[in-house]
């Protein structure tokens, strides 16, 4: 056995053995691998003297055959050398599955593997060896896309899940308004004929062979109900056992799971993987944030590549986004994602700055489309926003009336020169400094224009067409603290304008770091938050009337009697501006029973939502619009007392950076503040010492704080934000995030979500950089298509690996790659000038170095 051989064996056994497979006999268990298996008993070849040739005896051995509890048979793995490319071995690996009656074959060289399922078509690559349990539980899957395509789809799929004979029911057959409460108060899901279609679609698709599938639909469009159908048709038709669905959020993940629930829930088991980690097997639907199977890359050791034969992303632009990613491509089998942000809306970006947001996001966007097969940009169906509008069986969406307004000091953040500021304080120290839309609340802040903002709202908010009040509204601030300041004001506002009416109850702050946040958006979508209005009886009407949040109510969020939705932010993301836009614009009918006069119902079509723009938002996406308003702004009110901004940070990890290169606390532009500012720890030396005694007393307190616990169970972020601020670096325990790494001796920065994670015992203990490094490669490789190119070359693959390696390691590599100042390498001793053009000229280097830069945080790995 040659030297490359015999290092591809020992990784596989190693491979192997990760995923409980035995190699040997042990205490009371039987290996469950048979290495070398001779496929003809009457030969006499011993194969430890057939040398290279070893692939080419007479009747063959395989190299691993995988057994069951019964020491029969299930897999074969076919091992190549590391020079060789796994596929190589593909055929000869059908021959002994086909001798030995088993369904599934692994190829593998050691560093690339491929999973095949011969009863499905064909090897697909893999990160992990599947365990036996997912092969056996795997067997009794037998996908079928003709009765997948030939299943019989309607606009009354979904309610015949619900209730199957609810057309026989007499209120049902009464018709009219009869039928209307019948169906509303059975809670009963009637799919459109555009949702129908996208089923539709899809199942045309598998019938032409694909296995991925790209719906792009407007937000409000019944995305989560056209995926139950899709679930339902997965599931009932045999073409998968178990579904994994995937978001981004918390909050979506509770609407999803209740959402299935309440559409197929009497037919299949419906689990969210936070509420069942140990029993997540029995579900028939697997809920999950992405981020909770992420972490620390644990869905590697949760699950078997096998377990999930359709995996479905919600916002998929964002949910597989980044390192996500690797968690949605780890699964075999069908692909489903879903955006509400179409790809022509980065129209004209091709020639754009590399470096550019929008570029960022216009890269982000198109992988999208070519993770799910859609190279053409083609998604499998698309239903826009102006398809909802133009329904002919509709309209089932609305659009906005933009209003745009600036204040004077608006106007100038926005301008291409800025908005120039030049203070004196104390009569000594000149400030000159100019401002952009960016730094509004970050870099300087200024009363009297939240003021204005404040006013202007609550003066062309679209109101309720029913009681007449203030329309339900959501508005986006910049950040937590400046959602703070603008609910104080708004309530001051509305005790003046509607005395009597309100007691600090007309606006409310609904951000991670409030209380219950999480059920305000549910109570604002129920119109109970706060209570009920005060302006007409016996209306279910919010008494709430204006969620200021700054991202939680984004994406996903579904409230359709919203009327106003306001940007006192910019916005530079253009899937976050088609998100929080299209939180308006859900069609919506208002429905009151007027008891005072014989029971009479007033009902009301919102067809239109206003959406007040303080940031020319909408003018830096598109340049026309169907609805615009005219708007006077009230003027800046001059002389504002001088007050002085407190320390605090503004740009998420500390106090922004003055004009002069100093720390200083924002600027308040009501008169100069030119305070300089920086915090310093002056930690003693026993504070300095950190062993693991000290370490687990500091684990063991902190993972019973009962603040931190709750916050976990809810919010990921918010417990975040409250361990960094209030409980690392506090003199209690002096504990850091250095500290943390230098206990585990960790070669690279540990980032407070990894710190989360051990002290609530998700994480026993964090990985060495090396091990990252070697994860990340795997899944760059995989996601940018290379593994074709390397299968076959062991010198270019572990030249790639050094490549990748090198790029994330050192800076001084980065530099000299990023400048194209390749010459530079040779000073270097992590790769050399000559292994850079090799990989250049084979097409491995710039999608290598691209997915560096998109996905993965260098800094963190850098130590």
């Amino acid at each position: 056995m040659s030297k490359k051989e015999a290092s591809a064996r020992l990784k596989i056994n190693a491979m192997l053995a990760d995923s409980g497979w035995r190699l040997l006999d042990g205490d009371n268990q039987r290996a469950n691998v048979d290495v070398e298996t001779r496929l003809n008993p009457g030969s006499k070849i011993d194969p430890s003297q057939m040398g290279e040739d070893f692939d080419n005896a007479q009747g063959g051995f395989v190299d691993y055959l995988l057994l069951n509890d019964n020491q029969k048979p299930i897999a074969v793995l076919e091992a190549k050398r590391e020079s060789k490319s796994p596929l190589d071995g593909k055929e000869q690996a059908r021959e002994y599955a086909n001798r030995t009656h088993v369904r599934y074959v692994i190829l593998s060289n050691g560093n690339v593997h491929f999973f095949w399922d011969m009863v499905e078509g064909n090897p697909e690559p893999i990160l992990k060896l599947p365990t036996q349990e997912s092969l056996l539980e795997n067997q009794k899957y037998t996908p079928n896309p003709a009765i997948l395509a030939e299943e019989r789809v309607d606009e009354t799929y979904i309610t015949r899940s619900q209730m199957p004979d609810f057309d026989q029911s007499p209120l049902y057959i009464q018709g009219g308004d009869v039928r209307e409460n019948f169906m509303r108060d059975n809670k009963l899901k009637i799919m459109r004929k555009y949702q129908v279609n996208a089923v539709h679609a899809i199942q045309n698709a598998a019938k032409s062979g694909k296995k991925r599938y790209l719906l792009e639909m407007a937000t409000g469009t019944g995305k989560t109900l056209t995926c139950a159908a899709i679930i339902k048709l997965f599931l009932k038709t045999g073409n998968a056992k178990r579904i994994l669905f995937l978001v981004d959020r918390i909050e979506l993940e509770r609407q999803a799971q209740e959402a299935f629930q309440n559409t197929i829930g009497h037919e299949f088991i419906v689990y969210t993987y936070k509420d069942h980690k140990d029993d997540w097997g029995s579900a028939d639907i697997l809920v999950s944030t992405v981020q909770n199977l992420q972490t620390n890359d644990r869905y590697r050791d949760i699950f078997s590549p096998t377990d999930f034969e359709l995996v479905i992303s919600d916002e998929a632009h964002r949910s597989i986004s980044g390192n996500a990613r690797a968690v949605f491509e780890y699964f075999i089998g069908y692909r489903v994602g879903l955006t509400a942000t179409p790809k022509d809306y980065l129209k004209n970006l091709d020639n754009a700055d590399q470096n550019t947001e929008k570029e960022f996001e216009r890269r982000q966007l198109l992988d999208t489309y070519t993770t799910f097969g859609c190279v053409s940009g083609q998604p499998t169906y698309s239903y826009s926003l102006l398809d909802g509008v133009n329904d002919a069986d509709g309209p089932y969406l609305v659009n906005p009336i933009i209003v745009d307004a600036r204040t004077n000091i608006t106007t100038q953040l926005l301008s291409d020169e800025g908005y120039a500021v030049h203070k004196v304080l104390d009569e000594e120290v000149e400030v000159d400094a100019i401002f952009g839309a960016r730094d509004f609340e970050r870099k300087f802040f200024n009363e009297e224009t939240n003021k204005v903002l404040a006013e202007t709202f609550i003066d062309n908010a679209d109101v309720d067409p029913i009681s007449g009040e203030l329309g339900k509204s959501l508005i986006f601030a910049v950040s937590q603290a400046h959602a703070a300041k603008m609910v104080n004001i708004l309530n001051q506002l509305a005790m003046e304008k509607w005395p009597g009416k309100y007691q600090s109850d007309f606006a409310i702050q609904v951000t991670s770091n409030v209380t219950d946040a999480q059920n305000f958006t549910t109570q604002f979508s129920n119109n109970n938050l706060l209570g009920h209005t005060r302006w007409i009886e016996n209306y279910e009407n919010s008494r709430a009337r204006v969620a200021v949040t700054v991202g939680m109510m984004t994406t996903g969020y579904d409230c359709s009697d919203l009327l106003n939705i306001a940007f006192m932010r910019p916005v530079f993301s253009p899937s976050d501006f088609i998100q929080m836009k299209g939180r308006g614009t859900r069609l919506h009918t208002f429905r009151y029973v007027d008891y005072n006069n014989d029971a009479n119902v007033i009902t009301a079509t919102k067809n239109h939502f206003k959406l007040i723009d303080f940031f020319a938002v909408c003018e830096y996406f598109d340049d026309e619009y169907d609805y615009k308003a005219a708007l006077s702004i009230p003027k800046k009110i001059e002389g504002a007392n001088v007050t002085y901004a407190p320390p605090e940070f503004t740009t998420g990890e500390g106090s922004v950076e003055s004009p002069n290169g100093s720390y200083a606390s924002r600027l308040d532009l009501g008169e100069a503040d030119s305070l300089h500012h920086q915090t310093t720890t002056i930690v003693d030396g026993l504070g300095m010492v950190i062993d693991r005694e000290m370490f687990h007393a500091f684990v063991d307190e902190v993972s019973h704080d009962q603040e931190l616990i709750k916050r976990d169970d809810t919010d990921r972020e918010a417990a975040i934000d409250y361990l960094k601020n209030n409980i690392l670096e506090k003199p209690s325990h002096f504990m850091t995030l250095d500290k943390i790494r230098h206990h585990f001796k960790l070669d690279r920065k540990v980032t407070i979500g990894e710190a989360l994670d051990i002290i609530m015992g998700r994480i026993e203990e964090p990985k060495k950089k090396a091990e990252l490094i070697s994860d990340k490669f795997q899944e760059a490789i995989i996601n940018k298509g290379l593994i074709e190119k390397l299968a076959d070359d062991s010198q270019l693959f572990h030249q790639a690996y050094h490549l990748f390696d090198a790029y994330i390691s050192s800076k001084t590599v980065q530099e000299a790659i990023d400048s194209k100042e390749y010459g530079r390498l040779e000073q270097t001793s992590q790769i050399s000038l000559d292994d850079y053009t090799m990989l250049y000229h084979a097409g491995i280097s710039e999608p290598l170095i691209t997915y560096i830069r998109d996905y993965i945080d260098t800094d963190k790995l850098r130590g």
